[in-house]
C-alpha cells in the first residue's frame, strides 16, 4: 500500500522544481488514485474482523480482493472470495465488485453476480451509490451481506430465495453443502 503514497509524495514533491511550462501529464495521478490512498490506508485500520483485504499489485490499489469468513448465521465456517474493482470515474460511480465463490445465496448468484444496494449507481430507494460513499462502506456492506443485509425478500437469486421459503433446513444443508465444496 505504501507504494502508491510513496509515489504520490514523490510526485508532489517533483512539481515544484520542474519549469512551469514542462509537461506534466506523465507524473499526473488520477483523482481515484489519490482517494484510494486515503480509503485504503482508512480500510486497513477499520476492516471488519471477519475481513481481510489483499492487493495482487500494490501498485494498483484500484484492484483488490477481499476475503469474508462470517462468524455466525448459515455461512458460518465459508470464506467467500470478492474481487473488487474500482474504475476511473470513482467516487462518481461505484466499484464493481464480483464474487470468486461460488455461493447458495438470495443476494448473491452463482456467477457471481451481487446484489447490493450501494453497489447501484442509481438506486430506487436512494440507498444506492453517492459520492460519500468509500470504500469502507462496500467492505461493511459485503459482509453484512452474510448476517444482517441477508435479504429473501428482495433477492438476486430467487431460486435460493424460494428454497429458503420452501424448507429452511434444506436451504441450511445445501448452503453448508457448497461451503464445503467452493468456501474453504
Amino acid at each position: 500500500m505504501l507504494t502508491l503514497a510513496s509515489k504520490l509524495k514523490r510526485d508532489d514533491g517533483g512539481k515544484a522544481g520542474r519549469a512551469s511550462g514542462a509537461s506534466d501529464s506523465a507524473h499526473r495521478i488520477s483523482i481515484r488514485d489519490r482517494l484510494l490512498t486515503k480509503e485504503v490506508a482508512e480500510l486497513e485500520t477499520n476492516l471488519p474482523s471477519t475481513c481481510k483485504a489483499s492487493f495482487p499489485d500494490e501498485d494498483k490499489l484500484h484492484h483488490f480482493q477481499l476475503a469474508v469468513s462470517p462468524d455466525e448465521g448459515y455461512y458460518q465456517s465459508g470464506r467467500f472470495q470478492f474481487e473488487v474493482d474500482v474504475p476511473e470515474a470513482y467516487n462518481m460511480v461505484p466499484p464493481k465488485v464480483r464474487c470468486l465463490t461460488r455461493i447458495w445465496h438470495p443476494n448473491i448468484t452463482e456467477n457471481g453476480e451481487i446484489c447490493l444496494s450501494l453497489l447501484r449507481e442509481h438506486s430506487i430507494d436512494g440507498t444506492g451509490w453517492a459520492p460519500t460513499r468509500t470504500l469502507k462502506d462496500v467492505v461493511w456492506g459485503l459482509n453484512s451481506l452474510f448476517t444482517d443485509l441477508l435479504n429473501f425478500d428482495d433477492p438476486l437469486n430467487i431460486d435460493a430465495a424460494e428454497h429458503h421459503l420452501r424448507d429452511k433446513e434444506d436451504f441450511r444443508n445445501k448452503v453448508q453443502d457448497y461451503i464445503k465444496h467452493y468456501a474453504r
